[in-house]
């Protein structure tokens, strides 16, 4: 789950969530892939063009030259390590850095083999059994085992600072052991519905053990110290920067990516970061507004898309922050945003499509509950079809019932009769998106009576203020995982001064909470998460606003071999797992090249046909050696700023 601005993407927090399966993938020979990589290359175009990246070292070429991929983005990261941070820039540099023992599917973000090959589970689920590969190392030669991935998931188990992030993860796990090298074996005190996800990077227990509780909080884990396993490794930069560089990992299990130096720049607004992208400077641009998007698909040599988030944008109150210790309140919410009646009222007080024609440009629609359509399956609705659509009329009607009647100066006062007063409006400083909202949701509030004030600060500061309870409403977004447990998680009252933002606390939802965690049946899971999200409509902690899309673009005269996820309509990169950075190749697609590469759509005909020519090769190469091609199969159901 990534936190932060969605149109970056992230969660967000992290990304993952739950699919599952067993057996590991095929490997083939190193002779036939070096043949098909051949192959693929010269279908998609030998030459690359376009001026070099000022700055960041060569650019995509062909001849044996060094080949870079630099990608553009407008927020920092925050964090380089990974029991820290909570913008979608981190998470992506952590899972370049480091490995998951489950990972994601690039189709539809189900389960795959990571670092576990295989798994089983107990018929009653309270046993799991991890198989892990052989053969893996660190980043500084030691061989990596069983014994690091138990090391790491007992570091968040212990219930230290690590926990915060990765915790919701193992609830009710018991132990963590590793038998042997091969084995990670968990022992539950009841099921766990989200396992086998396990969306947690591991790191090595021969650095990590220098790094004690007290030191976790500070320990930047930045160059030249950073020691992973992951495709790529870091040898510059600092959180809060404004570059970062990568190599390849020479000995990633998963294979070698065609990029030789990968490389993040941070641009402080949108138009440079597009003017950088025409001029060849960078190669990619991360989180592009539609209007931009739009334009981008009429250059040649640049490819430009909208893709599909799994997240929502929202406004959140603060329903009742207090002292996690003592239980006290604390910060200084208007005693309005406190009542539950008052947050419903609003939830027709807002125009939605308005957010996502104008304030979002055509890039969102609008949204209802906190699980996105893309879940479906666990998505509820209320029976009301127009429930979240404008109607100022309805919500003052609310609120007349609730007894925050006019009084005096066309100003709403409480039940009591006394003012209502100025309820406070924060939006991120560095997005458009918040700043946007948060002035309409001033204007809406104005005409229902209600005074209010905007007030921009960076992302970093707004937090502060959250977890002090210093305000009444915010802007802000989350990234879903596939599976909704962990997003379910941030509003139980164990959450309280950690992920929780709104303050929300009840028992009932805690409790429904435990239940669809435990619940094996998935008919029941379902229905149990489908009652949570009726709870949080009526409590109200956040009024949602826009599922959003997110706006990508990329040099197709240079690179090629971009997935979407899912596939088809998702985003091209920071997405859960890192399948492009060892998907994309140097060269133009061939159907990229023949129409100036102005148009998304040749993403999956490209794909398919080449996809189609090496297959048949494959079959044709292995088919003597094996008496037969049975099918290449991805051996699982696979792996978010």
């Amino acid at each position: 789950m990534q936190r932060g601005d969605p149109q970056r993407p992230h969660h967000t927090r992290h990304h993952h969530t739950c699919r599952w399966r067993l057996a590991g993938p095929v490997r083939l020979g190193a002779a036939v892939v070096g043949f098909l990589a051949t192959l693929a290359f010269g279908l998609s175009g030998a030459h690359a063009t376009g001026a070099p990246a000022a700055g960041v070292g060569p650019v995509a070429a062909a001849g044996g030259e060094d080949v870079t991929f630099t990608v553009g983005m407008t927020n920092n990261v925050d964090s380089f390590n990974p029991f820290n941070g909570i913008e979608a820039e981190s998470y992506e540099m952590w899972a370049l850095i480091y490995d998951y023992m489950i990972t994601y599917s690039s189709k539809d973000m189900a389960p795959q083999p990571g670092l576990a090959k295989s798994w089983d589970t107990s018929d009653d689920g309270l046993t799991w059994r991890f198989h892990i590969r052989t053969g893996v190392k660190w980043s500084d030669g030691v061989p990596l085992t069983a014994h690091d991935i138990a090391y790491t998931y007992n570091r968040i188990l212990d219930g230290g600072p690590e926990s915060s992030t990765w915790g919701s993860y193992l609830a009710s796990v018991d132990t963590i052991t590793a038998p042997d090298d091969t084995t990670v074996v968990l022992t539950l005190t009841k099921p766990n519905a989200v396992l086998p996800l396990l969306p947690i990077p591991i790191v090595p227990e021969h650095v990590w053990k220098n790094v004690s509780e007290s030191e976790v909080k500070s320990y930047a884990n930045e160059p030249p110290n950073v020691v992973g396993s992951g495709a790529f490794r870091i040898v510059e930069g600092k959180a809060s920067g404004s570059l970062y560089r990568f190599e390849p990992n020479p000995e990633y299990w998963q294979g070698q990516s065609q990029i030789d130096h990968l490389n993040f720049r941070v641009f402080n607004a949108e138009d440079t970061l597009v003017q950088a992208l025409k001029k060849g400077e960078i190669d990619f641009a991360e989180d592009v507004s539609p209007l931009q998007v739009k334009a981008l698909q009429r250059q040649p040599g640049i490819t430009a898309q909208m893709g599909d988030s799994p997240g929502f944008d929202e406004i959140a109150f603060n329903v009742g922050s207090v002292d996690t210790k003592t239980n006290k309140p604390i910060g200084d919410p208007n005693p309005a945003v406190l009542d539950p009646k008052f947050r419903f009222a609003l939830t027709t007080a807002i125009d939605r499509q308005q957010l996502a024609d104008k304030v979002y440009q055509g890039g969102g629609q609008p949204a209802s509950t906190i699980i996105p359509p893309a879940y479906s399956q666990y998505q509820w609705q209320p029976d009301d079809p127009n429930a979240f659509d404008y109607n100022p009329d309805k919500a003052a009607q609310m609120l007349d019932a609730a007894g925050y009647t006019m009084g005096s100066g066309g100003l709403r006062t409480m039940p009591d009769g006394s003012p209502l007063g100025t309820l406070r409006l924060y939006a991120r400083a560095e997005s458009e998106t918040s700043i946007g909202t948060m002035n309409y949701m001033k204007e809406w509030l104005g005409n229902l009576g209600i005074d209010a004030k905007v007030t921009t600060m960076e992302s970093s500061k707004l937090t502060n203020v959250i977890l002090d309870g210093n305000f009444d409403m915010f802007q802000w977004g989350w990234y879903v995982e596939p599976d909704p447990d962990s997003m379910l998680s941030y509003f139980t009252c164990g959450q309280l001064g950690g992920w929780s933002d709104s303050w929300y606390c009840k028992p009932g939802y805690d409790k429904l909470y435990a239940e669809q965690h435990a619940a094996l049946d998935q008919a029941t899971r379902e229905d149990e998460v489908k009652q949570m999200q009726q709870m949080l409509y009526n409590d109200a902690p956040y009024l949602n606003t826009v599922y959003n899309q997110i706006g990508e673009a990329y040099r197709s005269d240079r690179f090629h071999g971009f997935v979407q996820q899912p596939n088809p309509g998702g985003i091209l990169l920071f997405q859960y797992g890192i399948a492009n950075y060892l998907n994309i190749a140097p060269g133009p697609a061939q159907s990229e090249a023949a129409s100036g590469g102005s148009s998304s759509t040749n993403l999956a005909d490209t794909t398919t046909v080449i996809l189609a020519l090496v297959s048949a090769v494959v079959i044709f190469a292995l088919g003597g050696a094996l008496g037969g091609w049975a099918g290449y199969r991805k051996a699982t159901v696979d792996y978010r700023e």
